[in-house]
Formats: structure tokens, sequence, C-alpha cells
């Protein structure tokens, strides 16, 4: 029998308990005109037990890497989950991490553990700023399996630059007559296998998501995209969805109409791949190009889009499609094929839980800012070391606020500032939320709502010397009030209805 749970005796408090199922909103979007939907599956539909499995990908890539020549030193380093986000660039020329905004803009800087300031940075970057497109050069950590990748590359450098043995170079170490790029330290972790050697350990195994799946099915098709391959995706799945719950034994793959793996996103917005078959019995691929209509309950591997969208029977924004990876995901299948997207952002319950306990931070930051307007417009009446103390301590607010969120500082923002991945949040993905499972929450004939927003939502009216001082006052407060919110651009959020 189901529990009622004790209803909250205010909004206030109704927003504290649901916080982690709100579901936020960019741009107006009707579940009733949304004929199929598309998943994902690593951190979509299977999400991993963090640290523990980013603790996992950086024990597995730092005993390769010492396997294959690497000092053994590096084995003194272990996982610290405070240190890396997501939406990181690595510099694989001069090896440092940067945290920039959708510009090019560096908004922090640090080489291996070592945070650059003023100078150190303007040494690197003479402008603070990068050419970001240069992929060539600059790699960007998109995705959360990325997080331990980050940390190592960040050990490595710490380790080399610190190293008496190596002689530190711009663009490497040198030892002997061995020369060792930035380049050639970045490495991708192997992890899948060791996963599911301990699913219990790793994986997150939710009831509801069954539930989730089952209520789509009825009102819309559904889709499983994934670039696994299809031995992973059958253990993972059959974790996820034929697990005792209490009920009945069914087939995962009975859960969706179509299922492709080995996708090769981003490509799969493109080009794509030949379409195969894949002999579920042994995991192998059939010989031959797959040609014919959708056949329910057969697994197919590469494939594109634009398949997905003829076997489907379905086309652009017809489909909602659920990912992780703002790239190869959300941005890819916005830009390419106009599908609506939904954006899986896990850390999102901790950017939202440190939001609520030092918001009092940004109050604070934004009279300063407020003030040091307000001090510029009467300059010749005040002394310059006043501005120089406010500029100090607002630098000093932004730091305690930015250390709360960890080392890197906040996933969306630096200060008050927005970071490439909250721009990339914002522009492509309709809807984001911490988990696909918050969709359980809302019917699905539901209107998401986005707020209307001006082109620019600070306008500066001029006004007259006599008033200026009082307007310039309400213009600034009004124009900090929102420049100070959770993002620049407020994203609506739709608080969820009883289940």
């Amino acid at each position: 029998m189901a529990v009622r749970q004790r209803l909250p005796s205010n909004l206030t408090e109704l927003e504290r308990i649901c916080k982690e199922e709100w579901v936020f909103v960019n741009r107006s979007l009707t579940l009733k005109n949304i004929k199929c939907y598309g998943f994902d599956m690593d951190y979509t539909l299977a999400m991993y037990k963090s640290p523990d499995y980013e603790s996992l990908g950086f024990q597995l890539a730092r005993d390769r890497l010492v396997s294959v020549g690497y000092p053994h030193e590096l084995l003194s380093y272990t996982y610290d989950p405070s240190f890396p986000t997501r939406g990181l660039v690595i510099d694989t020329t001069y090896g440092n991490l940067l945290k920039v905004d959708s510009n090019g803009n560096i908004l922090v800087c640090s080489h291996g553990f070592h945070f650059l300031k003023g100078k150190e940075i303007h040494n690197y970057y003479p402008n603070k700023f990068i050419q970001r497109h240069d992929t060539e050069r600059y790699y960007t950590l998109n995705t959360l399996f990325n997080l331990s990748d980050t940390y190592l590359y960040v050990c490595l450098v710490d380790f080399f630059t610190r190293c008496t043995r190596y002689t530190n170079l711009v663009n490497g170490y040198q030892h002997g007559d061995l020369l060792m790029s930035f380049r050639s330290m970045f490495h991708d972790g192997i992890l899948k296998e060791q996963t599911i050697k301990n699913l219990e350990k790793y994986v997150i195994r939710d009831p509801d998501l069954p539930v989730l799946l089952t209520r789509i099915k009825e009102v819309a098709k559904v889709f499983l995209a994934t670039n696994s391959d299809y031995s992973y995706t059958e253990i993972i799945m059959t974790y996820l969805l034929e697990s005792s719950f209490g009920s009945p034994k069914t087939s995962w793959r009975s859960f969706f109409d179509l299922i492709v793996v080995d996708t090769r996103k981003p490509l799969f917005f493109a080009g794509g791949t030949v379409l195969r078959q894949v002999d579920v019995d042994t995991g192998k691929l059939r010989i031959g190009t797959y040609t014919g209509d959708l056949q329910h309950g057969t697994v197919y591997s590469g494939g594109s889009s634009d398949i997905i969208c003829d076997l489907l029977n379905v086309k652009g924004k017809d489909i909602l499609y659920i990912g992780d990876h703002i790239f190869g995901d959300i941005l890819k299948s916005k830009k390419r094929q106009g599908w609506r997207t939904f954006l899986v952002v896990p850390e999102l319950t901790k950017e939202l839980q440190v939001w609520e306990e030092k918001k009092h931070l940004f109050e604070e930051m934004k009279h300063l800012d407020i003030f040091l307007a307000e001090f510029h417009n009467l300059s010749t009446f005040c002394p310059v070391k006043l501005a120089d103390v406010v500029v100090v301590c607002f630098q000093m607010l932004s730091y305690r606020m930015d250390i709360s969120y960890g080392q890197m500082g906040s996933l969306l923002r630096s200060g008050c500032r927005q970071t490439l991945f909250a721009s990339q949040l914002l522009r492509y993905a309709d809807l984001y939320s911490s988990t696909c499972i918050n969709l359980l929450h809302y019917p699905f004939n539901y209107l998401f709502m986005a707020p209307p927003v001006l082109v620019s939502p600070f306008p500066q009216t001029p006004t007259c010397k006599g008033e200026a001082s009082s307007h310039r006052e309400r213009t600034c407060a009004a124009q900090r009030g929102e420049k100070y919110q959770f993002l620049s651009v407020q994203p609506f959020r739709v608080l969820p209805t009883s289940l």
C-alpha cells in the first residue's frame, strides 16, 4: 500500500523538499506534441555511483600508465572528487587546465595543482583568451567519464613539474634523450570491463526507471541510442530493468521500440555509419547492411539519426532526446536534426544545494557591485583606495562562493560569469534536470513553459542630471538582481506534481 507523505505547510518547504525533482526550462515544450522519446544509456538511464566510479576509472588509467613505463611514483596519487568538473579545457601545448566562458575568455587556469594568477596567466595567454575551436590543441572535457581523465592529467603535470629528474620545457618534459609532450600524456580511461564485475558497487539501480519507460511507451515511441557495444548494453540494461522489483520479469528490450548500439555519436547525427543487425544470442553483427522495415525486439548497430527517423516514422521536433553529453547528445541533435532536447546534469543537485546555502554571498557581491558602479560615477569625490578595497572584498566573496563547489568552482559559473558549459546548456538544452527520472513527476501532456526574455534583459536608460544618481541606482539594482540569479537568464523551474 502506498504511503502518503506529509504535505508541506508552505511553498518554501515544498521547494526545499522537491528541489532535486525540479525540471528546468529554457524553451517552452509541450509533452503532448512529443511522439518519440530517445535515450542515451551511460549517465542517462544508467547512472553511476560517484565518486566510486570516477575513482575506479582513475586507478585503472593510472595503473595502465605505470605498466607501460611511467614512473612508479604516480601510484601515490589517489582520486580527489573535489578537484575536477565537467566543461574544462586541456591545453595540450602547455599542459594547463582551463575553465573558460563561451567566447574562450579564461576564468580559471591551473598547471598541475598550481592555480595561476594574473601575470602567470598572461605569460601563457597574453589576452587571457583561447581559440577554443582549435581542437588540435584544446580538448574539451564534456562527459562525466572525463572526470577521472582530467584528474589523472593534472596529477601527471604536477608530478613531472616537481620531479627533479625531468627538465621542464614549454610544451612538455625531457629526461635525457626522451622528450614527452603534454599532448602525449593525455589518455582515455578503460573502465567498462571492471564495471560489469561489480554492478552493485558502481551502478545505481532505480526502481522508478522501468515505471518511467512503461508510462512513456503508453503515449509515445521509445528508442535507445548508445555508443556502448551490445555486450555491455545487454549487461547494464538487464541489471537495470530485469532485476527483481517485486514484478514479473520482463525482457529489457520490450521497453523500447528501437535499440541501436555502437552509434558513434556525434557522427551518428551527421552521416552516421551503415546499419547492421546484432545477433542477440552471440552479440556479433550479422553480415550486410540492414535496409528493411523496423522489427520490434531487434537490436541494431551503427546507423544514423536519419535512419532512426525513417524506421520510427517521426521527424525533427516530434522527438525529445535525453542524454548527458552536452556535445555528442544535445548540441549535435539540436543543430543537425532539430530534435527537442533534455540534458541530464547529475551535478545539478550539488549546484542547487550550494546555491541555497551560499546565496547570501551573492547578495553581498550584488551590493558591492552596485556600490562600485556608483563609486565610478562619483569618483571625483571619493578616494581611489576605497575602490581598491571594494574590489578586493568582491574577489574574496567570489572565491568563497566558488570554492564551496570544489577546487575548480561551479560547473555553471565563475564568480558572476557563466562557464562554457552553462552557455551551451542554455543554448541547446530545451529542458534539463539532475536525472531523467524526474519526468515521472509530470503528466505526459504537460506544458513546460519558459519565461519570456527580451533580446537584452538589461536596458540602459539615459536620464537627466538631477535624477541620475537615484535612477542609476534603481537601474543598477534591477540589473544586478538578474545578474546574480542561479543562471544569468533564470530558467524556469517547474515544480513536480504529486505522483
